[in-house]
């Protein structure tokens, strides 16, 4: 039955931040939670991100300590400070592969895989995945220009949601914002460009 279908979410955080960004709506991660829980029987929602250490702005870090406290499985790890050949510090930080190697490791467990990212990358894993009898259902959307989803992750996704038709049903209330928002560095689209977490460092 479509109510016991086994659920896990796998989030991959900045993506998310800035497709839903880009549309002009935040998201309100206790309602995405609800709305997930509605569709079946949610096994684990995994949220991912890299973490900018030793900074004191972090201001990221309020939302995954209540992410943490409210359902959801938080994986971190710091990014990588790094100088590139015209001397500019960088920082770098991807989570691909702890996010792969989880969903693989709980395809067997489920029945619908929800990934929220539109990088190009997990094709593979989507198509892996999907080897292994699971659905998966990728959120994004094309509704911008550029789209922030790659074409070849879309079309391998069984199902294509875009994130515009959810903003109704997860978008938090404009009149509820949290007093600490959430900030990432800019992300460029995944169709134009890799989606590695690539930031310039500049010294004010």
């Amino acid at each position: 039955m479509a109510d016991q279908e086994r659920i896990a979410l796998f989030i991959d955080g900045a993506n998310l931040y800035a497709t839903a960004k880009s549309l002009g709506f935040d998201i309100d991660y206790k309602r995405l939670l609800k709305e997930f829980q509605s569709r079946g029987k949610l096994v684990r929602a995994f949220y991912y991100t890299a973490l900018v250490e030793d900074q004191e702005y972090s201001s990221i870090r309020p939302l995954i300590d209540w992410l943490d406290y409210n359902g959801y499985s938080v994986v971190t790890k710091p990014t990588k400070e790094f100088v590139d050949s015209l001397g500019r510090r960088k920082v770098k930080g991807n989570m691909d592969i702890e996010l792969a190697v989880d969903a693989m490791e709980m395809a067997e467990h489920l029945d619908h895989i929800v990934l929220f990212s539109g990088d190009g990358d997990f094709r593979s894993l989507v198509e892996a995945v999907q080897r292994k009898g699971v659905r998966v259902s990728v959120v994004s959307t094309n509704t911008t220009q550029p789209s922030m989803i790659a074409d070849e992750l879309r079309r391998q996704a069984d199902e294509f949601i875009d994130l515009i038709n959810l903003s109704a049903k997860i978008g938090r209330d404009p009149n509820e914002r949290p007093e600490r928002p959430q900030k990432f560095p800019e992300r460029r689209p995944a169709s134009a460009v890799s989606d590695d977490y690539d930031q310039d460092m500049l010294d004010d």
